[in-house]
């Protein structure tokens, strides 16, 4: 890890040469940038699209017991997934841990399309997380090997407009894929769309990501040690995931065992410092968990609200975030811009303080004095500030890591990104549950008898959180 100031000097990619002058879509980049937000596009729309024909699956499937088990299944092994791509794009640069990431995930798209029971179906997506984890992390490494220093922003924004299509349009293209061909296709059809972004990507990749100085091949090892961190930081997360759906007194046996396998490996894989808000990239990986944890966790009881609250449809509630796609992506573009450079750490403040304020209000909808109309304008201000924040962690983590530290330090991030989540998403549930929030089916499909201080319980803390993550941005930047 190296100083902001000496970062300079070593952040421009090998093989860069004369293309050093071209933005994101010059005739040098053009290709690598389509290719790589791509194959992010088509993540995204399955990540949005997923959730539509879930239920249909789990019914047909006759699994809606094991439900919950499809997602925490695909997050845990994707953190697993996460470290292992670090590992393995710091020894032999990110080509590599892409290939096999995107095979993974194609793969588990597949065996999910063309499942007989649930425990395949869920198997389906354990593969589909692996494979998710290896693409993200390697990505991130592409961005710091093949970009200059200050095309990377622009990338990152690019990276998150890709979500605004999918965010729109993915619930109800698979709604109409479901209805009229079969939940099946949402699965099946999407590695055949993967082809044609990758042809276009892995050349350039291969061309612009070689190995930095000094990572001679065969002499890197993988860390063993760090991989068996790994996999507690797996186990330990899916079983005090596990935990927390089940509020009664044998549920505290797996949640201490969840948590006697997830802290040690925390402690060991984060950089050091990182639960202290150390000063520069320790700083940086918490914000980002700090950030993604409270509003995820927020965002996911949105539409539970609404629904059981002031009786929207569930395509209602759901349209209510939609507006967030577009301006988390104008936040993304906004921290791109150059002339806000010597503003970042102003910026990443604001974007806090407009997420914790956006979780705060959301609850104000419970009094039914107050107009629905209020949750869509508010979390629209609420994505524009995670645009602001999430953008200008991994800009800052590139930043802040040198070349041979790019896939760990990457891995770190988006650890703490995911581990979060399903933290404050465990914990919330467990305060939504406690305080008469009914029956909840992966946060946000139903709830039966839900009291409104089981919002209130779920909604203030997370801005709380928030708020915290506010002070850690002044904290991003070495002295």
């Amino acid at each position: 890890m190296t100083s902001l100031g000496a970062r300079d000097a070593t952040t421009v990619p090998a093989g860069a040469g004369s293309d050093a002058d071209d933005g994101v879509l010059g005739r040098g980049y053009r290709a690598l940038s389509i290719g790589i937000v791509s194959v992010v596009l088509l993540i995204a729309f399955e990540a949005t699209a997923v959730g539509t024909a879930m239920p249909v699956a789990a019914r047909e499937l006759d699994g809606v017991s094991l439900y919950a088990f499809a997602f925490s299944g695909y997050f845990t092994t994707s953190l697993f997934g996460m470290v292992l791509a670090g590992q393995w794009s710091d020894r032999d640069g990110p080509l590599a841990s892409l290939t096999a990431g995107i095979s993974a995930f194609a793969a588990g798209l597949l065996l999910c399309g063309t499942a007989g029971t649930m425990w395949l179906f869920i198997l389906g997506r354990a593969v589909q997380g692996l494979g998710g984890g290896l693409v993200i992390v390697a990505l991130y490494v592409v961005v710091g090997r093949a970009y200059p220093e200050r095309l990377r922003p622009s990338i990152m924004a690019a990276f998150a407009a890709s979500w605004v299509i999918p965010s729109v349009v993915g619930p109800l293209a698979a709604g109409a894929v479901t209805e009229h061909l079969g939940w099946r296709w949402v699965f099946l059809a999407i590695p055949v769309l993967v082809l044609l972004p990758l042809a276009l990507a892995l050349p350039q990749i291969r061309r612009r990501t070689a190995r930095p100085e000094g990572a001679e091949k065969g002499r890197a090892r993988f860390d063993r040690r760090r991989i068996r961190l790994a996999l507690g930081i797996s186990c330990g997360a899916g079983i005090l995931q596990y935990a927390a759906q089940d509020l009664t007194w044998f549920s505290l046996v797996p949640a201490v065992v969840g948590a006697a396998l997830l802290v040690p490996a925390v402690l060991g894989l984060l950089p050091r410092g990182t639960y202290r808000a150390a000063r520069g990239l320790p700083s940086v990986v918490l914000l980002r968990g700090v950030a993604a944890g409270s509003f995820i966790a927020a965002e996911s009881f949105v539409p539970l609200m609404l629904v059981t609250q002031r009786g929207l449809s569930p395509t209602l509630a759901g349209f209510s975030l939609a507006a967030g796609g577009g301006t988390w992506a104008l936040g993304s573009y906004i921290q791109s811009r150059p002339r806000v450079e010597p503003y970042r750490e102003r910026l990443m403040f604001l974007g806090m303080v407009l997420v914790a304020a956006a979780i705060a209000a959301a609850p104000s909808v419970l009094i039914h004095a107050v107009p629905v109309w209020i949750v869509a304008v508010s979390w629209a201000f609420g994505c524009l500030g995670m645009g602001l924040v999430i953008a200008s962690t991994s800009v800052l983590l590139l930043h802040l890591s040198a070349p041979e530290e790019a896939g760990t330090n990457s891995a770190s991030l988006q650890i703490s990104d995911g581990l979060a989540n399903v933290v404050l998403l465990a914990a919330g549930g467990a305060a939504f549950a406690a305080l008469g929030g009914g029956t909840v089916s992966h946060a946000a499909t139903s709830a039966s008898g839900s009291h409104p201080a089981a919002f209130a319980a779920v909604f203030l803390p997370m801005a709380a959180v928030a708020l915290v993550g506010a002070w850690v941005t002044t904290r991003v930047r070495e002295r």
